[in-house]
Parts: structure tokens; C-alpha cells; sequence
């Protein structure tokens, strides 16, 4: 691969900037929750969807509103309820009178961000209106295919599975996700400072006054998906991805391994973490950052491993800690 021009290396180091400040920007609102923070822009520079997965009031859909906040782009947030129908998502054909002819009326899909609240509180029906929205970036009604805006990115939040009321996402719309953050319960002294925000007047409904503002716009977006684009790979970190995904395959605690749609994320995220930490090259480190993010929602346990209290991430760290780190020629 050619060496970078110095215009070329000058608008990366500035895109890079751009994005360091959008998460400065993110933590004025979100407190103590950065790899979740880190996870929405990798999934930015990938052209990928974010699933956020916690209990609720651990600020899942505050973190969605400050990126969309610290963005110049078009937002739009759907709540998922159980009578939410497929239409409400994508939208419809309506009739006018006065024409006498059906028109199509846009549903809130067609935006750059989506904020799906809850989206495993409706029905499997209605989660699927978002597949082809997410895997093709168009909506298909009567038969005619209406592309969505650039960028999109659905960012989804949902709470666990044992939770009354939920349904759990097909297996499909799962691997549609790049990344699945967990947004877990914040430690001691987070949750103090989030108290004393609040009790300083800090509204989570006015994130103006929080002093959140647009650091960034879909120019800045674009040059760092070009400079993520020219990150170079070299062949052992592609087999060390490979080895890892078809480790998952072989493992006893899982029915269902990573499919090479997974490899392919974890080879796009390794390549946006190297670039968002400064190089223009990927490391064996890369790929175990982004390992867990990627890889914990593309794995099924079986119900047996599961009783004896095994999880995702547990199988991928243990096949992390025996597949071979490949040594990098110099």
C-alpha cells in the first residue's frame, strides 16, 4: 500500500480530532460509560449498527441522544411498544382525495440516526421491518425500493432478555447489529457524579443546557471512513481473525459459532480501533479489543453451558487466551 500524502495524513489527523471531541462532547451528559461511548464511533466509521443492551435507567437512550446531539445529522427516535406495526417504522402508502392516487408517506427509518427505544418489546414482526433497512439501506413498499439517507446507522437499545415483557431478537436481525455494548450499572463514584449533576440542575430532557453542541458533521465522517478504509491489514492478523471465529465453531459451550459475516466485522472494527488509537496499521490488540463488542451477540450457548452459568463473553475470552497471537514481521 502507498505511504499516505501529507494532505492525506493532515485530513485524517483532523477527522480523528473531530471524533475524539464528539466524545468529549458525549461524556458532558453520559457519565462513566466511555467503551460504550467508544463502540458508537467505531460503529459510525464501519457503516454499522449499535445494539445497547442494559437494565433499565443506566442511560441507554441518553447516550443515543448525545451522540445525535453532538451531530449535525438528521435523528429520529421510535419507541417500541408490543402494538407497534411495521408501517409505523418504514412507512405507508396513503390515500389523497384530493388526487385520487396513493402517495408514500416516509416513516421515521428515513433518517441518519434511529434511535429504536426498547426495540425488544415488540413483536418479531416488527422487528423485522428494520432488516432491510439495515443490511440495504432501502425500504421496499409496493414493491418499489426507496433508499434511506447516508450515513444510517440504527442505534438499538433493548433490556435483557429474562426481562418480563421482551422478545428475543431473531438470530437474523442480530448479526444485522456490527456491535452489541453492554451498559452496565455504573460504578460507586460515577453514580455520585451523576447525582451531584442532577443536583447541580442538569436535565437529561435539555441537553442544550448541558452544554452539548454539534463537534462534528458528515464531512468529518466521511474523511474518517477514508483514512479507516486505508488502514493496512497484514495477512497473519487476517488469519488470526479467521482462527478466532472458526474457534467459536469448535467450541463445546456453543451451538452456533461465528459466520464469516462476524469475521468480517471483527476485521472492520479492529481496523476503526487502530485508526481511532493513531495507526495506520492494524495489531493482534486490536482485534482483541474488539473482539467481545463484535463477536458476544453472533455466538448461541448451549442450554446446558448456560445452566452452568458460562456466558458469551466467557467463551470468547477463553478462546482469546488459546489461539495464537501472531507475531507481526517488522
Amino acid at each position: 500500500m502507498s505511504a499516505p500524502t501529507p494532505e492525506t495524513a493532515e485530513t485524517s489527523d483532523s477527522a480523528r480530532a473531530s471524533l475524539e471531541v464528539l466524545r468529549t462532547e458525549i461524556a458532558k451528559a453520559v457519565v462513566g460509560q466511555d467503551p460504550a461511548v467508544t463502540g458508537l464511533v467505531v460503529a459510525l466509521l464501519c457503516r454499522g449498527h449499535v445494539l445497547l443492551e442494559g437494565v433499565p435507567g443506566v442511560a441507554k437512550t441518553l447516550l443515543v441522544r448525545a451522540l445525535a446531539a453532538s451531530l449535525e445529522l438528521d435523528t429520529k427516535r421510535v419507541q417500541f411498544t408490543p402494538d407497534l406495526m411495521p408501517s409505523d417504522v418504514t412507512g405507508s402508502l396513503v390515500y389523497d382525495a384530493r388526487t385520487a392516487e396513493f402517495s408514500f408517506q416516509p416513516g421515521p427509518v428515513f433518517t441518519n440516526l434511529l434511535l429504536a427505544d426498547e426495540i425488544n418489546r415488540t413483536p418479531p414482526k416488527t422487528q423485522s421491518s428494520l432488516l432491510e433497512a439495515m443490511e440495504e439501506r432501502q425500504v421496499t413498499v409496493d414493491g418499489v425500493p426507496r433508499p434511506l439517507p447516508e450515513p444510517f446507522l440504527v442505534a438499538a437499545t433493548q433490556n435483557p432478555v429474562e426481562y418480563e415483557g421482551t422478545y428475543p431478537l431473531p438470530e437474523a436481525q442480530l448479526d444485522r447489529f456490527l456491535l452489541k455494548l453492554t451498559v452496565p450499572l455504573p460504578a460507586r463514584d460515577d453514580e455520585i457524579d451523576v447525582l451531584m449533576r442532577h443536583a447541580a440542575g442538569f436535565n437529561p430532557r435539555d441537553l442544550k443546557a448541558a452544554g452539548i453542541r454539534p463537534v462534528a458533521d458528515s464531512t468529518d465522517l466521511e474523511a474518517a471512513r477514508r483514512a479507516v478504509a486505508a488502514v493496512s491489514v497484514a495477512p497473519e492478523i487476517v488469519g488470526y481473525v479467521v482462527d478466532i471465529c472458526r474457534a467459536t465453531r469448535d467450541s463445546p459451550s456453543l451451538t452456533l459459532g461465528v459466520s464469516p459475516r462476524g469475521a468480517t466485522a471483527l476485521l472492520a472494527t479492529a481496523r476503526a480501533w487502530a485508526w481511532l488509537t493513531g495507526r495506520d496499521y492494524v495489531i493482534p490488540d486490536d482485534v482483541k479489543a474488539l473482539s467481545l463488542p463484535t463477536l458476544r451477540h453472533r455466538i448461541q450457548l448451549r442450554p446446558e453451558a448456560e445452566m452452568e452459568g458460562v456466558t458469551a463473553d466467557s467463551v470468547i475470552n477463553s478462546i482469546l487466551a488459546h489461539v495464537a497471537t501472531p507475531s507481526l514481521r517488522q
